[in-house]
């Protein structure tokens, strides 16, 4: 019996095991059914987070200058600027500085922001894309 070869061949259970577990986790993951947003999910999220009260009817009529049209947005964007502020200022090259919204989107999960990503940018409004 040859050690040093027992050790080596070892080593060698414990890495292939590695890799074979990386490659099944891979494998899992990827089997995994994406998440299509629900933009009615994304109403039902906008509603019960009165994000009229700033945004307007529709998102589309701010009650302030201060604050955007959300209407017709791209929802990766939408999602993007909510995450932001779940962040907050704890990561300034990420986060986004506002305590209305930060305090607006704390309990949502990123599938309700995704939804809620979804609501805004099915709703139609005023902004208009530069040819």
């Amino acid at each position: 019996m040859n050690k040093p070869y027992t050790a080596e061949r070892a080593s060698l259970l414990k890495t292939a095991s590695g890799v074979c577990a990386a490659a099944a986790l891979t494998i899992a993951v990827a089997l995994q059914p994406a998440h299509a947003a629900d933009a009615s999910n994304g109403k039902v999220l906008a509603d019960s987070h009165n994000c009229a009260a700033c945004h307007g009817v529709n998102l589309n009529k701010p009650v302030s200058p201060e604050y955007p049209k959300l209407a017709g947005q791209h929802a990766d964007y939408i999602y993007w600027a909510l995450r932001q502020y779940q962040m907050g200022t704890g990561n300034p090259n990420f986060g986004r500085s506002n305590p209305i919204m930060q305090a607006q989107v704390q309990s949502l999960s990123e599938r309700d922001l995704k939804d809620l990503a979804a609501y805004v940018e099915s709703l139609k409004g005023d902004l208009v894309e530069k040819k």
